[in-house]
């Protein structure tokens, strides 16, 4: 598999990042800064951001330290939305959107590094431009699509009701 120190600790910590994402999504219907579980996203994914711009499997400064440094800004913003922006209905709408983009972006380096590289030795693809690494993706998309759909539905049911 060939990480390094760096590698795993980032790999372990983008894992709870994504697991607690799916949680808050599953009880909250969005990663809900206000919750335990938003709250642990939105730390889990910064130190993740942070900890790839140290990793470069190909050399040099490249398309993942781009999406890294792209994720950090959305997630920092969503907080800064939360906190600053609390009785903001609007702000609600961009954090909640800024939030599943972030997710969502963060699955795309995800896939690509899991599929080249698991099962050890026979991995389930062979590189990046992989048609099962683009399939995925694209499940992905459309899932993001419709979640970030659903969310502003939600969320306006909500404002509406208030």
């Amino acid at each position: 598999m060939g990480l390094t120190g760096l590698g795993i600790f980032h790999t372990i910590i983008g894992i709870v990042a994504i697991v607690a994402a799916i949680i808050s999504f599953v009880r909250f219907g969005k990663i809900d800064l206000t919750q335990l579980s938003g709250k642990i996203y939105f730390y889990t994914t910064t130190v993740t951001a942070l900890t790839a711009l140290g990793i470069s499997k190909h050399g040099g400064f490249n398309a993942g330290h781009i999406f890294s440094v792209f994720i950090f800004i959305l997630v920092v913003v969503a907080f800064w939305l939360s906190v600053k922006r609390s009785a903001s209905n609007k702000a609600r709408y961009v954090e909640n959107f800024l939030l599943s983009l972030s997710f969502f972006l963060s699955l795309i380096p995800t896939v690509n590094e899991t599929f080249t590289r698991v099962p050890l030795g026979h991995p389930l693809a062979k590189g990046p431009a992989d048609p099962l690494i683009a399939k995925t993706l694209l499940v992905l998309l459309i899932a993001f699509i419709a979640g970030a759909v659903y969310q502003y539905i939600k969320q306006r049911r909500i404002t509406k009701l208030n």
